[in-house]
């Protein structure tokens, strides 16, 4: 019985492998490289039994390296896989667009055939005197890239950043961190919530990468000009190769930390076109729909009603205002009482924005509330629609009557009532009495006047020897006018603390401008590494720009950590400090 069962499962392993139709596939290391650059190429048959192995003919290509054969079988649950491999390491002869020809072998009587692969090659590139130097294997195995949808959309109309990481398969990555997040300066940003790291197949500069998202943001211009979205900058920790294998021919890899940044971006955003741009617009952008609509028509004095103003869809529903109803005095209106239910996901802004009027009759009798209009801006049509609402009518059937308007031009005219008082005679005597007045001399105020050069003098010298003390005080001078400049740049930061993400916007874009107007330069286009260059530069004290950075590097990284109230007025603090010592010593 035993020798039956393991004749059965040899059977159904050798109809498995037999039964695996064979193919020979061709895979190189990247399709686009410099004419001083090498490229390594992979012949992969999967199946047993293959034998007569013929190379293309390298036209145009040098082999510098190869043929190395290996081996690898395994079998995962219940399927068997078998790859033998071919590989070979090659280099350019010219620049130009190249083909590597076709691969054969020979399996089962029949010959299998590889497809020819295109190779561009470019003007030669940097290379270091130690191509298996780490820093350049992760320098050219790992990119990170800032992907967007659109650079020249309409101020309004959305669009999306997205964070790449593309990693060739000639390396593995063990560990990230976002050291600098970017800006999005002139943008209405909202960050799109990305619930799994799946990792892809994609193309970059016609190469074969995996990758995977790291962060999405939906971006609405609110300006037009040339706006930047500066890099996004991470550590990743690198396994990259080293050259040497282990004793079971592993290839041996080394960790290398390396900062990685993505490439400044920059978006043009357009003008909305005049042409056609109705007088109501009030910079609605997208596809949208508009509806006005009244709960009751037919109600009692003093019973209230409720007009909807609402507009959904698709667009910039956050950055605009709805139109305002009118209705008329007879009708008490009430401020209306806005709500939300918008969402923000990887197909944009939509939902429903929706002002409630609360409106209450005070006199009996039928009343208009006139129609109201919605313009917006369609930037696929690209251009202007207006929808407008039928009139409505509030009939208030039960109440007091209104009474009717009174003529004040019209003339009146009346009886002349006599009363004892109305009519007395001119009066032909008078009584004066005589007003008492006090003179000025010798009175309080004029002893007052008096004394007062006398009490003002000794206390004006007071104040201007104290003042003479204090201008002398250089070093205290120095430091009350490093406090005043501190206050002055974070003056910002102050209003915002308490809210976390504008709180550390405002008092990182504070240094940097305390930075730019002390020093004169763009430090938001620099590192941290070039900022702690430049003030030692100017021989300012380690401890100090030790402070100064890591109140930097704080600001960026706060705004993604559960921060309270307290350690906001501490880091507050902390930033007024250390901007007083930098000032005191430049």
């Amino acid at each position: 019985m035993k020798s039956k069962l393991i004749f059965i499962f040899l059977f159904l392993v050798t109809v498995s492998v037999v039964a695996q139709k064979a193919t020979l596939t061709a895979k190189v290391s990247k399709n686009k490289l410099g004419v001083n650059q090498r490229l390594r190429i992979e012949f992969t048959i999967n199946k047993q039994g293959g034998d007569h192995f013929s190379p293309p003919n390298f036209t145009n290509f040098k082999v510098v390296g190869g043929p190395s054969q290996s081996v690898s079988q395994s079998w995962i649950n219940g399927k068997s896989s078998f790859a033998q491999s071919y590989t070979y390491i090659i280099k350019p002869n010219r620049k130009g667009e190249l083909t590597i020809g076709t691969a054969s072998i020979k399996i089962d009587g029949k010959t299998i055939k590889t497809d020819p692969i295109k190779i561009i090659v470019l003007d030669a590139v940097e290379i270091p005197k130690d191509p298996n130097d780490p820093n350049y294997i992760a320098q050219q195995n790992i990119h990170l890239v800032a992907e967007i949808s659109k650079s020249r959309p309409y101020v309004g109309e959305g669009i999306y950043v997205e964070y790449r990481l593309y990693v060739s398969e000639n390396v593995s990555v063990y560990d990230t961190g976002v050291t600098e997040a970017p800006q999005y300066n002139g943008f209405w940003n909202q960050a799109i919530k990305i619930k799994s790291f799946p990792v892809k197949m994609g193309k970059y500069n016609g190469e074969d990468y995996r990758y995977i998202v790291l962060q999405k943001a939906l971006l609405i211009p609110t300006k037009t000009g040339n706006l930047t979205i500066d890099p996004m900058k991470m550590d990743i920790v690198i396994g990259v190769p080293t050259g040497r294998a282990d004793f079971f021919g592993n290839v041996i890899t080394k960790n290398v930390k390396k900062e990685f940044a993505s490439a400044k971006k920059i978006i043009s955003p357009r003008s909305l076109p005049l042409e056609g741009k109705p007088t109501n617009f009030a910079g609605a952008v997208g596809d949208f729909n508009f509806d006005v609509t009244l709960s009751k028509g037919v109600l009692k004095a003093n019973e209230s009603s409720q007009i909807k103003v609402a507009v959904s869809g698709d667009g910039n529903l956050k950055l605009f205002e709805l139109p305002e109803i009118t209705t008329p005095v007879e009708l008490e209106k009430y401020q209306p009482e806005r709500k939300e239910k918008v969402q923000v996901s990887p197909n944009g802004i939509s939902g429903t924005v929706s002002d409630l009027y609360t409106i209450v009759p005070q006199y009996k009798g039928k009343y208009k509330i006139p129609n109201v209009s919605f313009s917006y801006f369609n930037p696929d049509e690209k251009k202007y629609h207006t929808i407008t609402t039928d009139d409505f009518y509030v009939d208030v059937l039960e109440g007091k009557e209104l009474k009717p308007a009174v003529d004040t031009n019209a003339t009146q005219k009346h009886d002349v009532v006599s009363t004892g008082k109305n009519f007395r005679y001119i009066e032909t005597k008078s009584s004066l009495e005589r007003l008492d007045t006090d003179d000025f001399f010798k009175s309080n105020l004029f002893y007052i006047l008096l004394l007062l050069p006398l009490i003002t003098i000794p206390i004006g010298i007071f104040i201007a020897k104290k003042n003479e003390e204090r201008s002398n005080d250089l070093i205290g001078n120095k430091l009350r006018k490093a406090e005043r400049l501190a206050k002055k740049y974070l003056s910002e930061a102050q209003k915002q603390l308490g809210k976390k993400e504008a709180f550390y916007e405002a008092l990182e874009r504070a240094l940097h401008n305390y930075l730019k107007a002390k020093l004169g330069i763009e430090t938001a286009d620099i590192s941290t590494e070039k900022i702690t260059e430049i003030l030692e530069n100017k021989k300012i004290e380690p401890t100090t720009i030790d402070q100064f950075i890591e109140v930097l590097k704080h600001s960026d990284m706060a705004r993604y950590s559960q921060i309270t109230n307290t350690e906001m007025e501490a880091e507050f603090e902390r930033a007024k400090q250390v901007i007083v010592q930098l000032d005191k010593q430049l």
